[in-house]
């Protein structure tokens, strides 16, 4: 080869990079505001989550389709599964979904035609155009626009005259695949290629083009793509590193699916190599790029299709086999973790916000149980629940500090309108706080009181229990309002938060009287003055909590 030909070769070959580069960049920020633009149906999807496999199905190709990314819906899947949100059972079929909803991409590829290329050209320009508008949702369609047209920019400079057009590139891959004629060479290169651009589905493009401009014959590029979708496993197993034991378990049987799917295709093709490529050309005649590319789409579409259908009867079994091989620590988990919450969420912000809001939640009720447990230690003098009312306190401080890192490092990838809601998390997260401490300040009153031997007088149990049915009907009506955006019972809540400051005031002069009148002790007054005093300020931050939802960046009550 004289050196003329070795600068066209080298040339060619960062065209092809060039191209492959395009198509990657196209991929991810299509994949990008995709997951952003589309939350709300993500959300929707995984809120039908159940146990029925068929549904799994439908949930792991629809979020796919959505998010244009198997590797990041398994990443996803492996975030809920580790924070205990979703368990193997219902995390399997899901992952095997994703394999059908990743086929989508494959499919418009092998469209790729001299119109289509012109219409993708133009929606990447509008794209871009797009990009210069305030609206947010306006930007991210036009990012979606951007980065589908990027995919046919990267696909046709693969194609290209400069690159697969190239003889002496012809030549190179006949030598390549002269020497890589095996199956399981072809399958290992299609891993090994896949796990280093960690995408299956660019993967596939590029064995689509490949093939559409015959540099890569028909029967060694079924096995290349059987190969992509082994080593799309890579990023799943990756994300599950540092995981709790059924995160691990999740990656293991995307893997275990994708190879046994990987051997039953691998015997297919071999025993019926003839008769299916016959098939194949018979369904897309002739020589064109388009009725080549489709040949393989569609076998990709087929086979992961058809090991869906194949293992789904097989999930239990799937999910002991993982339980066999990946067993439980021994050693303890750690003493406090978060529920709903894994930082693996982070590249999902829309599901990451949901998964944030049931966290919430959870600490809510915390908070009302030790409000509960704390006045029943007053009212009935015993201390039995100590040690619940501590471990939740523990529990609720560990939340605030650990969600509202979680939100900081959230908040630069949510959309400008959920900035607001983070804006309120925070607030109702400080607030929650607080009113679990004013918890813990009760149960220490009891504690107190019980160690002194004294109790509140009949008729000051009875005002303070007034006092704090009120507050736990505030409760309900702030929980209300933060779960369910239910707006319709604040003007309610205003009005018992005004009641109670009136009560404050009434109880103090009630307990002072019966001082007065020798009806109660002197040494329960700093007591009953901190509990009245106590329940007023609870009774202030559950209106901030109540009314975050209308004013979400709004201030909150000095207390």
């Amino acid at each position: 080869m004289s050196l003329e030909q070795m600068m066209q070769l080298v040339q060619s070959l960062i065209w092809l990079l060039a191209g492959v580069g395009v198509f990657i960049v196209g991929m991810n920020f299509m994949s990008d505001a995709l997951e952003k633009s589309a939350g709300e149906g993500m959300k929707r999807l995984l809120g039908r989550i159940s146990n029925n496999r068929f549904s799994g199905v439908g949930i792991g190709a629809g979020v796919t389709a959505i998010i244009q990314s198997s590797s990041a819906t398994s990443v996803m899947v492996i975030g809920l599964v580790n924070a205990g949100v979703m368990t193997l059972m219902q995390a399997t079929p899901i992952i095997m979904g994703a394999n059908i909803g990743t086929t989508i991409t494959g499919v418009l590829v092998a469209l790729k035609n001299d119109v289509f290329d012109m219409l993708m050209y133009f929606l990447a320009f509008a794209g871009v155009m797009m990009g210069f508008f305030k609206h947010e949702k306006i930007k991210l369609a036009g990012l979606v626009c951007s980065g589908l047209g990027l995919i046919f920019v990267g696909l046709n400079v693969m194609s290209s005259e400069q690159a697969f057009g190239n003889p002496l590139v012809e030549t190179l891959f006949q030598g390549i695949f002269s020497v890589i004629d095996t199956p399981l060479l072809l399958i290992v290169v299609g891993a090994i290629f896949t796990a280093l651009i960690q995408s299956s589905s660019a993967a596939t493009g590029v064995v689509i083009t490949m093939v559409g401009t015959n540099i890569l014959p028909l029967d060694l590029a079924l096995f290349i793509v059987l190969g992509a979708n082994i080593g799309t496993c890579v990023t799943a197993l990756l994300a599950s590193v540092g995981a709790n034991a059924n995160s691990k378990r999740v990656a293991l049987i995307h893997f275990t699916f994708n190879v046994i799917g990987t051997i039953l295709f691998t015997a297919i093709v071999l025993i019926f190599k003839d008769p299916m490529i016959r098939l194949l050309v018979s369904l897309f005649p002739g020589n064109d790029p388009m009725s080549l590319q489709m040949r393989v789409s569609v076998f990709h579409v087929v086979f992961n299709v058809t090991t869906t259908c194949v293992l789904l009867p097989f999930v239990s079994q799937l999910v002991k086999y993982s339980c066999t091989v990946i067993r439980d620590r021994n050693n303890k988990e750690t003493e406090h973790a978060l529920k709903y919450i894994d930082d693996r969420l982070l590249s999902m912000p829309p599901v990451a916000l949901m998964q944030v809001k049931k966290e919430m939640d959870y600490m809510f009720s915390l908070v009302e149980e030790n409000i509960s447990l704390s006045f029943e230690a007053m009212g009935l003098e015993t201390l039995a629940n100590g040690d619940k009312i501590a471990r939740n306190e523990d529990i609720i401080d560990f939340t605030n500090g650990a969600l509202t890192k979680f939100l900081i490092k959230l908040s630069p990838s949510v959309e400008q309108s959920d900035e607001a809601v983070i804006g309120s998390y925070f607030h109702v997260l400080n607030d929650l706080e607080r009113i679990g401490d004013h918890a813990e300040n009760f149960y220490e009153i009891a504690a107190e009181m019980e160690v002194k031997k004294i109790g509140f007088s009949e008729a000051g149990q009875s005002d303070i229990q007034k006092m704090l049915d009120k507050v736990m009907e505030m409760l309900a009506i702030s929980k209300d309002a933060f779960d369910n955006l239910n707006k319709t019972r604040l003007h309610e809540l205003t009005v018992l938060e005004e009641s109670i400051d009136g009560m404050k005031k009434d109880l103090i002069a009630s307990h002072f009287a019966r001082l007065a009148d020798g009806k109660c002790s002197m040494a329960v007054s700093p007591y009953y003055s901190s509990a009245v005093s106590g329940l007023e300020r609870v009774a202030d931050h559950l209106v901030n909590v109540g009314y975050s939802i209308v004013n979400p960046i709004g201030s909150e009550k000095e207390n």
